[in-house]
């Protein structure tokens, strides 16, 4: 196994054995993947011409960054209809803000998308 694959938390792939976990040495870091290997990955993908996978990734690689509850909320807004649009636009904002402009420009296309389908929340 490379080496120059890396989980989060920075072990290498061929770290992560069942000895490993029985033995206690692993924790929850070192199962995430890291933004680096999704970044390469994406990379690969754009090399093979694989543009909307390449994207995928990239924005999977920003989704690194962000905890995994707030991960699940931002799910929950983009179901159909349980958020409005303005509430969408305004996720999509804060999340710009926060330097994740891939999840913001995916968060502002479902808003649009989901507005031209009749699918977004009605407004109070």
């Amino acid at each position: 196994m490379s080496d120059a694959i890396r989980t989060a938390s920075g072990r290498a792939l061929s770290e992560l054995t069942l000895d490993a976990l029985r033995s206690g040495t692993l924790d929850r870091g070192d199962l995430r993947i890291s933004r680096e290997q999704l970044e390469a990955q994406a990379a690969a993908a754009d090399a093979a011409g694989l543009r909307q996978l390449a994207e995928n990734l990239r924005r999977a690689a920003e989704l690194t960054a962000v905890a995994n509850d707030r991960v699940f909320a931002i799910y929950d807004r983009l179901r159909p209809g349980r958020a409005t649009h303005g509430e969408l636009m305004a996720l999509a904002k804060t999340l710009a803000d926060e330097q994740l402009p891939r999840l913001a420009a995916f968060v502002r296309e479902a808003a649009d998308a989901y507005q031209a389908r009749g699918i977004v929340k009605a407004p109070r």
